[in-house]
């Protein structure tokens, strides 16, 4: 949860290198050869072990891929494959099997890690330096490299391996931040805060993680109000991390070091890698990192939680709420925990469980508004409106004199009130969410649009939606909700052209084509706009939608005329 200051671009290439190297031994997707005919049992455990791994069932593909392995010892896919999986699954016979591997960096990584929970630094070190310093390694390898220094006791040779990096201008942030832990365990207060700063000036985006690091760095340092800063941005963020700003959840998380020894320093570099490739197309990367991360440091939340993230994003959300059961319940990031797990449980179509989680956060976390907010879209996505306004109104309760960043509780009361039959109510919800952030694209669509559907407010309504579409032009439901304003309001040059966008930017929604009819209707071209209902009609629109489209094929719209509008 340490960011790493490199492009998106830059990331997936290293990752590709690294895996690449884990994969040198065979083909990544081929099948290994060798087995179909001469090793039809090999062939099969291969094969399910293969199927295994890509529903993210770990234990399944570890058994049978080892077992391929024990059967076909000189496969070298399989032994690729084996390697993999045991990491995943977090098997012992990784350590067995990545001996067998001189060629990848994600073994010598495994091994090193090994051999430094073992006490064996000088191997560890040996190890990490024939690295290669190109890929992905260039960027782990002078971290863990200052880490097995560091855990041998060379603190001041560990910092001088980092010093490069920090002069060079190149992840400086980074290096900076594990010369600062490492200075901490070095009992160099004054150093590491030094360091520390250096870390903060080049990270403009600094997460929970690389705070709370620093934090505990500043309050050893006879530095606490500088710490208390820093947690203070944490309270005030909008993430679930803001969760944690309550006095005790503090106080947990600077109880002791974040990092207290060279090896939990190794797997938080591998950490930082693996949150910086999540969300770069590098799923299996992300996934295999964390795994090491957890080999070194098995109660290590901040790696769970990047792993669980990384599955659910994955479309595996069993998996993923499996690896949120590792938190214990006094874990200082529980409260965060529990708010995955609800989500992880709604996506499963556990709503009921869902709910009860949710709950039960907001009991034990009074002050927090989150679990409330997240309640009332639980129950919004689930169209019990009424339900989720109440939740809305208690988040907005806990949240004190509202601030711009609030905005998104009135919008989304707002909605679940107009849907639940309350317009003035929502009008009102809308109007103050606008009052506190004007320029929010969606809340002018949604106020503007219903003002139109409404027939109340054209020429407001028209000047709202105006502005949502040049905030958000390649939003095909502005287009859409812009055009019907303009057909409203006769100008059918005007809604011909954004609701023609509209149906380029979003072709397979049944509203979009329905209005484009209405459009073409009124504009005199009768079968272009019959052409357009039955593609609405095709195009499974709500219930109560369906039987007044297939009206308007039948008939038309009697008394609409060129210019005339359908009301």
């Amino acid at each position: 949860m340490v960011m790493l200051l490199v492009s998106p671009r830059r990331l997936a290439l290293l990752a590709a290198a690294l895996l690449a190297g884990c994969a040198a031994g065979g083909a990544a997707d081929a099948g290994p050869g060798g087995l179909s005919a001469s090793r039809p049992t090999a062939f099969g455990a291969y094969l399910a072990g293969r199927f295994a791994a890509a529903e993210m069932d770990t234990r399944t593909a570890a058994d049978e891929l080892l077992e391929a392995l024990r059967l076909a010892p000189n496969e070298p896919e399989v032994l690729t494959r084996a390697f993999l999986a045991a990491v995943m699954d977090g098997r012992p016979e990784a350590v067995r099997v990545a001996h067998r591997l001189p060629q990848s960096e994600l073994a010598a990584m495994l091994l090193a890690g090994a051999d430094g929970m073992a006490g064996r630094w000088e191997r560890a070190e040996t190890r990490l330096r024939n690295l290669p310093r190109n890929g992905a390694a260039q960027v782990l390898q002078p971290l863990l490299l200052a880490w097995a220094q560091a855990g041998r006791g060379a603190t001041d040779t560990a910092l001088a391996t980092l010093r490069a990096q920090i002069e060079g201008n190149r992840l400086r942030g980074l290096a900076a931040l594990h010369a600062a832990m490492i200075a901490d365990i070095g009992n160099r207060p004054a150093e590491a805060e030094r360091l520390a700063r250096v870390a903060l000036s080049e990270s403009p985006e600094a997460n929970l993680r690389m705070l709370q690091i620093i934090a505990g760095i500043f309050e050893r340092a006879g530095k606490p109000a500088a710490a208390a800063r820093l947690l203070d941005a944490v309270a005030l963020g909008g993430d679930d991390f803001a969760l944690l700003g309550s006095p005790e959840t503090r106080r947990r998380l600077l109880r002791g070091r974040a990092v207290a020894s060279a090896v939990e320093g190794m797997a938080e570099a591998e950490l930082a890698l693996a949150g910086a490739l999540r969300g770069q197309g590098a799923p299996e990367l992300t996934l295999l990192l964390s795994r090491l991360a957890l080999r070194l440091r098995p109660d290590f939340t901040p790696a769970l939680l990047i792993a669980a993230d990384s599955l659910a994003e994955e479309e595996h959300p069993a998996a993923a709420l499996g690896m949120l059961r590792k938190v214990p319940e006094d874990d200082p990031l529980a409260p965060v925990v529990m708010l995955r797990r609800a989500s992880l449980l709604d996506r499963m179509d556990r709503p009921d469980e869902a709910i009860a989680t949710l709950r039960a956060l907001a009991q034990s976390q009074p002050d927090a508004a989150q679990p409330q907010a997240r309640l009332g879209d639980l129950l919004r996505r689930r169209g019990r409106f009424a339900e989720a306004a109440e939740a809305y109104t208690a988040a907005l309760g806990r949240v004190g004199a509202p601030q711009a960043s609030h905005w998104p509780l009135f919008y989304a009361r707002g909605i679940a009130l107009e849907r639940s039959g309350d317009w003035p109510a929502a009008e009102t919800d809308f109007r103050h969410a606008l009052q506190l952030s004007p320029e929010q694209p969606y809340v002018l669509n949604y106020l503007g649009y219903t003002w139109v559907e409404q027939g109340t407010n054209l020429a407001e309504a028209r000047r709202m939606l105006e502005r949502a579409a040049e905030l958000r032009p390649q939003d095909g439901n502005i287009a859409d909700s812009l055009g019907w304003a303009l057909l409203k309001l006769q100008d059918l040059p005007g809604a011909l052209r954004w609701l023609e966008k509209a149906a380029e930017l979003e072709p397979r929604n049944s509203v979009i084509n329905d209005h484009l009819g209405d459009a073409y209707w009124a504009s005199g071209r009768e079968r272009e706009a019959r052409f357009q209902w039955r593609r609405a009609l095709s195009l499974e629109p709500e219930p109560d939608e369906a039987p007044r489209i297939s009206a308007k094929l039948r008939d038309g719209l009697p008394g609409a005329t060129r210019a005339a509008l359908p009301q």
